[in-house]
Formats: C-alpha cells, sequence, structure tokens
C-alpha cells in the first residue's frame, strides 16, 4: 500500500476506533507527523491516561508502552512492533535489582523511568532524565542505588554530592556519542552551542553548553537566543526541532546516533496495529500495582 493510501487508512480507523496514536520523539518522521501526540516517554504516558479513548497506539519503545499501561490500566494500550525494545531497560531485571537491595540492605532504590515494569515494581520512586535530580535530592538519605543507567546516575552524584550505587547500564546510542564527535561539529559549527542529554558519557557531557532531557530540549529551543545548536542525542529528535524552530539551525552531534529499536515502527505497521488491535501490552496487576506506587511518586516532581 502507498504511503498516501496508508494514511489515509490510519486516519479513517483512527476516526472509527476512535483511537489515539502517541509517538516518542525518537520516531521516525512519517510517525511523528500523523501522530496526535508527539513528547517524551512520561508525557506520553501521562497523556494515554488523560485522553478520552479506550485505545491507544503507543508509538515508542516497550517499556514506554508498559508505562503507559500501568498510568492508564483499563485502555487497551498497542505497541505496533513488540520487538521494538530499550537495550538499557532490559540491561536490568528485577532479579538483578533484588540483588543489589541485598547488598545494600535499607538502602531507597530510584529507578530511570526507562525501566521495565518488573523493575519499576521493586522500586521506591522512579525518575526521569528532566527530574532525577530533585527526586534524589527529595530523599534524605545520603547512599541511594540507582538504576539502570550508569551516566545519569554520575551526572546525578554530580548535581547532588550523594553516592549512587550504580547499576551498570547505558544507552548504547548515547555512549556512542564521543567527545571526538562534539570537537569535529564544534570546528564546523564554531557559533552552536551543544546541549547533551544526561544519558551521554561525563567526558561529553563537560563539553555540553547545556545538558536536558528531550523533553527540554524541545520546551527550550524556541526560547534561546542561540541560532545553531549541535545536539548530542538520538537523531529522531532533530525533526521536530527543525519543524518547530524554522528559523534556527540544527545539527547531530553524531549522524549515526540511531536507535534501531525506535525506528521498528512504520505506517505500515501502525495500519496493522489499528485494523487488528493488537499487539497489545499486557501488565500483569500484581506487578502494576506496585510499579505505579513508584510512577506516582515521580510525578510529583514533574
Amino acid at each position: 500500500m502507498k504511503k498516501e493510501k496508508l494514511i489515509e487508512e490510519i486516519n479513517r480507523l483512527r476516526k472509527e476506533k476512535r483511537a489515539v496514536i502517541l509517538a516518542h520523539n525518537y520516531q521516525p518522521e512519517e510517525i511523528q507527523d500523523i501522530a496526535d501526540f508527539v513528547g517524551d516517554s512520561l508525557e506520553l504516558s501521562r497523556k494515554a491516561a488523560e485522553v478520552e479513548t479506550d485505545l491507544i497506539v503507543f508509538c515508542g519503545v516497550h517499556f514506554m508502552a508498559e508505562t503507559a499501561k500501568i498510568l492508564a490500566p483499563h485502555k487497551k494500550v498497542l505497541l505496533p512492533d513488540l520487538r521494538a525494545r530499550c537495550p538499557m531497560a532490559d540491561m536490568v531485571r528485577a532479579d538483578d535489582l533484588r540483588w543489589m537491595k541485598e547488598q545494600y540492605p535499607g538502602k531507597k532504590v530510584v529507578a530511570y523511568v526507562n525501566t521495565t515494569a518488573e523493575v519499576k515494581a521493586e522500586t521506591d520512586v522512579c525518575c526521569t532524565s528532566a527530574n532525577a535530580v530533585k527526586v534524589v535530592s527529595s530523599l534524605p538519605d545520603e547512599e541511594i542505588i540507582f538504576v539502570p543507567d550508569r551516566n545519569l546516575a554520575d551526572y546525578v552524584s554530580q548535581k547532588t554530592g550523594k553516592k549512587l550505587q550504580a547499576w551498570d547500564g547505558y544507552c548504547p546510542i548515547h555512549q556512542d556519542i564521543k567527545p571526538g564527535h562534539i570537537e569535529n561539529m564544534k570546528k564546523r559549527h564554531p557559533g552552536a552551542e551543544v546541549w547533551a542529554h544526561p544519558e551521554c558519557r561525563p567526558d561529553v557531557l563537560l563539553l555540553a553548553d547545556r545538558i536536558l532531557s528531550t523533553g527540554q530540549m524541545i520546551k527550550e529551543a524556541p526560547k534561546s537566543e542561540v541560532r545553531e545548536i549541535i545536539v548530542a542525542t538520538e537523531v529522531g529528535i532533530l525533526h521536530r526541532l527543525r519543524k518547530e524552530n524554522p528559523g534556527k539551525k540544527f545539527y547531530p552531534a553524531r549522524e549515526k546516533a540511531v536507535c534501531k529499536n525506535m525506528k521498528r515502527i512504520n505506517l505500515e505497521k501502525v495500519y496493522r496495529a489499528l485494523l487488528e488491535e493488537e499487539p497489545e501490552v499486557v501488565v500483569e496487576a500484581t506487578v502494576a500495582e506496585r510499579a505505579r506506587g513508584a510512577i506516582d511518586r515521580m510525578v510529583r516532581f514533574i
């Protein structure tokens, strides 16, 4: 089916079934352009809970659709390709976290929202890249377990002065953005600022003018007086940044910073998901209930 016909059919099914399509900032351009809402993982999960519909097509990776299901338990959440998973989220399992809790008895657990539902269920409070510093600062403890991102943990530890016992996980896409990439881009665009996601390596963050989550980048771009920005995160966000800020120039810190899992979803798969109302993301009730508590505690800091 040609692209124009696919979009036509998606729109027909969306209207017929009163469905909402949510797309993450890293999704392919064609998916962002047909979505009802585009945002970061938590923004979209909260939108899933707010919208007046019982059918949600979540265009992102698996943990995001899980989080949406946890916050909207009575709605049907579809993930157009169940193979779209987050490598970092899959680096830590619930058993791993239980083992860490045994190594550091009595310590509070902060889990990045980029984790599975089972890990969230073992967590005291979740955090996003935007509010991780606030969440950790709010805890009276000086030593905290943090999963799964060692880079975000290092950044938060420096900002709060607290000791974070971090799981040795990382985002492969951000990990592969290196200082050399930033330095080369600064030579090519000497007047540009560098905006880096806190999932980046510590030596990359040292070269950044601003350290921002994807949601913060979207909000800050129209406010900034800077006309050129080098963006150190997954390249999918450039589409939205350029679309919403036509008078500014955005450059990828590394053009190959592409998450193949995020790019698994396409128009054909969205069409099939709407047509067949599957694959559905399901979270076991007791796991969802425990995970919801950690997510709810995080939302206070948004």
